[in-house]
């Protein structure tokens, strides 16, 4: 099987925004005078939208008033500096690279703020994204399918076989599921290989070049 379009997710799989994330998360706790977390707490919020990683950011029995103000605080914080540690995984723009030369077409799908995708996007891979969708009012975000169609249709593109999606969660899975397509999950990200497994990945990249080489055909999973 070969593969024309790729729908990429964005934080875990293109780039790690790990350390902006937990930042701005802590930089919103502090304010409010909640308890900061550790990295790698932030790591197993995120992953479906700002609104859930500060819901499961916030003390327990945080009143709506006070998660509308660190939501808010984190939106405002996070504009400003989601840009400051935030950079691509190793190997990924020559992967979108090779990709291109093979005539793929490329878009990234995340449930992070529109406003955060696409400056990301336009800032580490101008030339290289066919379409970019984040999350706003208008469009269900993932798992639900809305988005990765919201992509199809900025690129022209029919869901006939020919398209993957690619990410670093069970939500990305579940995603690929919803939209009818195959996933290929990667282990560099916010979920390890482990954890993936657990949640019923088929195929797994372990480096960016296995991507390449499945979306070419020439690894079989």
């Amino acid at each position: 099987m070969t593969y024309s379009t790729v729908i990429f997710d964005l934080d875990g799989t293109l780039l790690n925004t790990l350390d902006d994330l937990a930042a701005s998360v802590n930089y919103a706790m502090r304010e409010m005078g909640f308890p900061e977390h550790k990295t790698d707490s932030v790591r197993r919020f995120v992953g479906n939208g700002i609104a859930l990683l500060i819901e499961r950011s916030v003390p327990e029995g945080t009143s709506e008033a006070d998660y509308k103000k660190t939501y808010e605080l984190f939106r405002n914080h996070y504009a400003e500096h989601c840009l400051d540690r935030t950079a691509p995984y190793s190997g990924i723009l020559d992967m979108m690279k090779k990709l291109r030369d093979m005539g793929c077409k490329i878009a990234v799908v995340s449930n992070k703020v529109d406003f955060a995708v696409q400056k990301l996007c336009k800032d580490f891979f101008p030339g290289l994204i066919d379409a970019a969708v984040g999350d706003s009012p208008k469009t269900r975000t993932k798992p639900e399918a809305d988005m990765v169609i919201k992509a199809l249709e900025m690129m022209g593109v029919k869901n006939d076989g020919s398209c993957v999606y690619v990410g670093d969660m069970d939500v990305d899975l579940k995603t690929a599921e919803n939209s009818d397509m195959d996933c290929i999950s990667v282990s560099w990200g916010f979920r390890s290989r482990t954890e993936l497994e657990s949640c019923g990945a088929a195929m797994i990249a372990d480096d960016p070049e296995m991507i390449v080489e499945i979306c070419s055909g020439n690894i079989r999973m």
